[in-house]
């Protein structure tokens, strides 16, 4: 036989009681809790925000793995964009071609004018070295003619003065033979020579002293056995110099006094006035 017990014969539901505590009449200071309901609501958010992200991550993946099988045409070139693109390479060759000539025009003219300048240069340089020229022997010219006038001055001079007699010249006779020489300085030295332009040592003595009327030998050797034996220490000026032994010597000229000799020295320096300390002579002979 089935027990029952109280419970179960009662018909009504039992409301539970819950004890009430004694402060239960006392209000809260604390803040309100959330509700059941805002709660639930803000998980079913982010799940649902969860599983949207994955449904379209799985949706991504799944497009990824399929093949891509649609093909882009690209647009056909018509009969006008053909003949506008060729018209615009054209237009870029003939630029180009314009570039490359006007730069070759640039440079041979750039190359002319250089030319040019140098031509010039060369022609001023040129005409002034003619001219320069020009000049020196108007000069030589000039001084040729002064030579030649005080060679024949001094031949009138010396044709006045002269006696019958070569061994006694007349007084003055030595400043003759002075002023013939001095008036060849710068005349050119030539074994062999004798005048009027040119000279050797031996030709050179010979004619000065021919201008007052003395004739020595013609060359040097013997002109050192003419006249009278002078030591250097007593020279005078119109006296004939001499370098190596007496009728031997290779080399004479004639004293001007002051230390200083005239000779035709050699092809390098002609007829020149020089200081006998730098080339002592030998000996010297006076014919005057």
């Amino acid at each position: 036989m089935a027990q029952h017990t109280f419970l179960e014969d009662m018909k009504e539901p039992l409301v539970p009681v819950i004890p009430m505590s004694h402060t239960a009449h006392i209000r809260s200071h604390r803040k309100p809790r959330r509700s059941a309901t805002s709660s639930i609501a803000l998980r079913a958010g982010v799940a649902g925000g969860v599983l949207s992200m994955a449904a379209a991550g799985a949706s991504a993946s799944a497009n990824a793995a399929e093949p891509v099988t649609q093909t882009i045409e690209l647009p056909t070139l018509t009969a006008d964009m053909s003949a506008q693109v060729a018209q615009s390479a054209a237009a870029t060759q003939q630029a180009a071609a314009n570039y490359e000539l006007r730069a070759e025009r640039d440079a041979a003219a750039a190359k002319a004018a250089a030319e040019a300048k140098k031509d010039l240069a060369a022609a001023k340089k040129k005409a002034e070295a003619k001219k320069e020229a020009a000049e020196a022997a108007r000069k030589a010219a000039a001084e040729r003619a002064n030579r030649s006038t005080e060679r024949a001055t001094l031949s009138a001079s010396a044709s006045a003065s002269t006696s019958t007699s070569t061994s006694a010249p007349a007084s003055g006779s030595v400043a003759t033979v002075i002023a013939f020489l001095k008036a060849q300085v710068g005349d050119a030295y030539v074994m062999g020579a004798t005048g009027p332009n040119a000279w050797d040592c031996s030709s050179l003595v010979q004619a000065a002293y021919k201008q007052v009327g003395v004739d020595l030998p013609r060359v040097s050797q013997d002109q050192s056995m003419s006249g009278t034996d002078v030591p250097l220490s007593s020279i005078q000026v119109g006296d004939i110099l001499y370098w190596g032994g007496k009728g031997s010597a290779y080399h004479v000229g004639v004293y001007i006094g002051n230390g200083q000799y005239l000779d035709a020295a050699n092809p390098s320096k002609g007829v020149v006035i020089q200081d006998l300390s730098g080339y002592p002579a030998s000996g010297a002979v006076r014919v005057l």
